[in-house]
């Protein structure tokens, strides 16, 4: 076996150990796996292979010299993507697909563990010396423009994950450093479910909802409505074919998987990118608290995760970061400037 192929074996090995930890819990609750209108396997797959076939065509372009033909495109294609290396992606990119899949069930699933809201709230009051920090947030930013300003922000990262982790690996320069950001990625999810069942969570928009009362009707309170009939539905219905919930605080990872995906691009040594994504981030933070979903607490938990998680990833698959080099400088800007041009052009 090729040192390749022995790096996808260690990661598909902690996949499915996750995915067995998920069997049982199905077995445990009496439900099973679902995947409601295709969102968190089935379409994702299609999703991803055609955001990676994209990411491949252009990434040959940019590899390409002008003027460009047809031809020379796709022998610019057909040398970097040998059948081997193909293998090695759809391997990868559908060990994530696995592991978001079946972290959506365990989310699921943890609605029916008691809710643990009022002690996240204490730790708030606790941290800003008995204020509420989205209350502080919107005496700050205001309850108008910067409301819907952040909706926009928050929304966005739905987006950047469909991007981002079919982008670890069909821009990786190397194929270890394709497993690598992938194994952090499945990393991430998989902390992340831990905290959720750690500290089952809602989230301060229903533990404490007058003080989101002041902010204008957007989509993000439809959005919260569902989620919390969602709940309701599973708890009252828990074998109904279409009971599904996705409602969790503790940590936020839309903070941890945003961080994670900043890691990738320093692991990467993509400068510009990583101060695109670090900005991004900081927004996320903000954005994450302002609008109700999380807790002040659960953004260091995020990053925690992240952090965690690129600690975890390379050591799992057994890669180092590559070294700069003289000339990693000139090819670190390329690399950025196809790394940002695709995310511009997918979000």
């Amino acid at each position: 076996m090729s040192a390749d192929w022995r790096r996808a074996a260690r990661l598909w090995a902690v996949v499915l150990v996750f995915a067995g930890v998920g069997v049982a819990r199905s077995v445990q609750v009496g439900i099973p796996f679902r995947d409601p209108g295709g969102d968190f396997l089935a379409r994702r797959i299609v999703i991803t292979a055609g955001v990676f076939a994209a990411l491949v065509v252009v990434d040959g372009l940019l590899r390409t010299p002008r003027p460009w033909t047809r031809t020379d495109v796709a022998a610019t294609i057909r040398t970097r993507w040998p059948a081997g290396r193909l293998a090695l992606a759809a391997s990868a990119l559908l060990a994530y697909l696995l592991t978001y899949f079946t972290y959506h069930n365990l989310k699921s699933w943890d609605v029916l563990n008691a809710p643990r809201d009022a002690m996240l709230l204490r730790w708030d009051r606790w941290l800003l010396a008995g204020h509420s920090p989205a209350v502080l947030l919107h005496e700050l930013l205001g309850t108008h423009v910067a409301a819907w300003v952040l909706m926009v922000w928050y929304e966005t990262f739905p987006s950047l994950v469909v991007v981002g982790f079919p982008a670890a690996v069909a821009l990786a320069r190397r194929t270890r450093d394709a497993y690598a950001g992938i194994a952090a990625l499945v990393w991430v999810w998989i902390l992340g479910t831990a905290t959720y069942y750690a500290i089952p969570s809602l989230g301060p928009f229903h533990a404490a909802p007058q003080e989101f009362a002041g902010l204008p009707h957007m989509p993000i309170q439809d959005t919260q409505a569902r989620y919390l009939a969602q709940r309701d539905h599973l708890l009252a219905h828990p074998h109904a074919a279409d009971a599904f919930a996705q409602i969790s605080a503790f940590a936020s990872l839309h903070v941890g998987v945003t961080a994670t995906l900043l890691g990738l691009a320093w692991w990467h040594r993509l400068r510009r990118t990583t101060i695109v994504l670090a900005v991004f981030l900081a927004g996320t933070m903000v954005a994450t608290v302002y609008l109700g979903w999380h807790f002040a607490v659960d953004v260091p938990a995020g990053l925690a995760i992240a952090a965690a998680a690129w600690w975890l990833g390379p050591r799992t698959v057994g890669v180092r970061r590559p070294a700069a080099t003289p000339g990693a400088q000139s090819s670190s800007s390329a690399a950025t400037t196809r790394f940002s041009r695709s995310l511009r052009r997918s979000a």
